[in-house]
């Protein structure tokens, strides 16, 4: 936590003043009750001997405070002989006023100058945690849920805030307070201090008691808060089918069980966080009460240790204490909580990311040969079967290279390679002859333009959406891509045109029409690579004749590798390669693999039919 508290020390070093400055003003605001009630109930009788201020300072601190006192009484009593008790009582008045206005300033001021630390951690938190979701490589996410990656980004977030963060002033402040009104107890009487501070551990021991094992016991809620995110994830992801299947009842079901089974464990840790307040309270008023019987049996028995109005502003001192305890006691119970979420969070900050950069990258300014796999295997990070098993495989420079085979015969995969958005656990892959790991990411992206076959929008306009990733895009490119893409005038007869919003995922925009967008996106990036990941896959006929146009015109002089299941989408291509279970089992030209009468033939027939 210590980092992200580090860019605001300045905000910090302020709060340590300010609330120095109010705890001092605390004390001397409180003081003027020994002054008046001296002169209200005239206990003026005793002669008081005013010590010269260095000698003052030069005594032992049990002695300090009564010097301190005398020199006071002295000048009061010298004032009230020269302007009398009234005038004397009012500039006392006057001046409790102004310490009490400073205090209450600076109490301010120490609350005010934590807004921006408080809220400046959550900002860089979530920044941190974004920025790090965007570098980290997709294999992460095959083994996360969603809706738990969401769930530490709002709630365990906001945990923090509310916990840790909003704990900072409470640790700030009241050890500052604690610190200072000790300080004055003891100069005012260090015998009375001593035998109350007898007690204080009990204090400490108790709050201890009460907040063990709630870290563990936040963790737990925390976990069943990301079960529930990811249950609503899910649900708003699956409506259509839980609609068509009738399993309302059956998701309801499913979530009051994660849900009650959170409100259990909430309760528990609610209920030890709401038992800290009350004991707190009782442990406070028993300490109170013990110096109160104390300090009131000396004064019943004549002791000259501690008067009645000294006595009084002990007590106001003592029970001023009180509070910054119990609210320590607050902070003690909120950090673990805070904690538990922060340990959430920190898994996916400091998650590996085994697609680092080069540390002297070669120089990658476009493709000019060919892309070649040389051996290549890949398992994913689970350690489940092996994908791909020793795939060797060239790509030249302005071919179309189709890939065929069943589902989970590694096609995606084997091209999800290419722009390095996983890494091959064994082998190479090479663009123009050098090694993808030795270039930089950015440069070899650069080189890449995707189509899938989830056309992948944002919920924000159909420009932005066609222009996303190139950077200065102007309304004429973006049109002629458009264009090319058999999708201006679909545009135009939105409302808005290029301006229209197409909502969530491009929900307002059919099959057809949010592929080419997809389309005219790839276009736009104008790159010579091409991967084409089964585009028309999903689409009716009418749609995906109108973007197999727009995929040819975007084919055309680029090197495009195509996942394909329709094979009437790429009997023209240059080269088809046949993949089962990881491996590559035919290539050739489409007339050829038909000739061979293997795979490629069968998936044919099977598609003929």
């Amino acid at each position: 936590m210590r980092r992200y508290i580090a860019p605001f020390k300045k905000y910090l070093w302020g709060s340590v003043v300010l609330n120095i400055l109010s705890a001092v003003f605390n004390i001397f605001s409180f003081a003027m009750i020994v002054p008046m009630l001296r002169i209200l109930f005239r206990m003026t009788d005793k002669t008081y001997v005013f010590t010269p201020w260095n000698e003052v300072w030069s005594k032992p601190l049990k002695d300090i405070g009564n010097s301190l006192m005398q020199n006071v009484y002295y000048s009061l009593e010298a004032n009230i002989a020269l302007h009398g008790e009234i005038k004397v009582l009012l500039v006392l008045c006057i001046f409790l006023i102004v310490t009490t206005a400073l205090k209450t300033a600076c109490y301010f001021g120490s609350s005010a100058v934590m807004i921006p630390i408080r809220t400046g951690i959550v900002k860089n938190l979530r920044m941190k945690i974004y920025n790090k979701i965007l570098s980290l490589p997709l294999g992460f996410f095959s083994e996360e849920k969603k809706g738990d990656i969401i769930a530490r980004m709002s709630g365990d977030v906001q945990e923090v805030e509310n916990s840790v963060a909003g704990s900072l002033e409470m640790l700030i402040k009241n050890p500052i307070l604690i610190l200072i009104y000790f300080a004055a107890l003891i100069v005012i009487s260090w015998q009375m201090t001593a035998f109350t501070i007898i007690f204080a551990p009990l204090m400490i021991w108790a709050m201890g008691i009460i907040g063990k094992n709630l870290k563990r016991k936040s963790l737990d809620v925390q976990t069943l808060w990301s079960d529930v995110m990811s249950q609503v994830e899910e649900t708003l992801g699956g409506l259509r089918v839980i609609k068509a299947f009738i399993a309302e009842k059956k998701m309801s079901t499913r979530f009051d069980g994660v849900t009650e089974a959170m409100r259990k464990k909430t309760s528990r840790v609610t209920m030890r966080q709401a038992l800290a307040h009350p004991v707190s309270e009782f442990l406070g008023t028993v300490l109170i009460t013990i110096a109160l019987f104390f300090g009131g049996t000396l004064i019943l028995k004549g002791h000259s240790i501690i008067d009645a109005p000294i006595f009084i502003y002990y007590m106001v001192i003592l029970y001023s204490i009180i509070n910054p305890i119990k609210d320590f006691s607050k902070a003690s119970y909120a950090i673990p909580k805070g904690m538990a979420s922060m340990e959430r969070i920190n898994k996916i900050l400091d998650a590996d990311n085994n697609i680092t950069e080069a540390a002297n990258p070669v120089p990658l300014d476009g493709f000019s040969d060919s892309i070649s796999f040389e051996g290549v295997s890949f398992r994913y990070p689970d350690g489940s079967k092996m994908i791909l098993d020793e795939i060797n495989l060239e790509i030249p420079k302005g071919k179309m290279v189709a890939i065929v085979g069943a589902s989970g015969a590694g096609k995606t995969t084997l091209v999800d390679l290419i722009p390095r958005f996983y890494d091959p656990e064994s082998g190479v892959i090479k663009i123009d002859g050098t090694p993808i790991k030795d270039v930089r990411i950015q440069d070899l992206r650069n080189l890449i333009g995707n189509v899938n076959q989830e056309s992948i929008l944002f919920n924000d306009t159909i420009f932005n959406n066609i222009a996303f990733g190139v950077d200065g895009a102007t309304m004429e490119q973006v049109i002629e891509a458009a264009k090319i893409a058999n999708a201006h005038e679909f545009i135009m007869e939105k409302e808005g045109g290029y301006q229209f919003v197409i909502g969530d995922r491009g929900v307002k925009l059919s099959g057809g029409q949010r592929q080419r967008i997809s389309i005219a996106r790839a276009i736009l990036k104008n790159p010579p690579i091409l991967i084409l990941d089964e585009a028309t896959a999903s689409l009716d006929t009418e749609s995906e004749k109108i973007v197999q146009e727009a995929l040819d015109r975007l084919m055309s002089s680029r090197t495009t590798v195509a996942i394909a299941h329709r094979l009437s989408t790429i009997r023209n291509a240059d080269e088809i390669v046949v993949m089962d279970e990881g491996k590559i089992v035919e290539k050739g030209r489409h007339e050829e693999l038909i000739a061979l009468n293997g795979h490629y033939r069968k998936l044919n027939d099977m598609q003929a039919l």
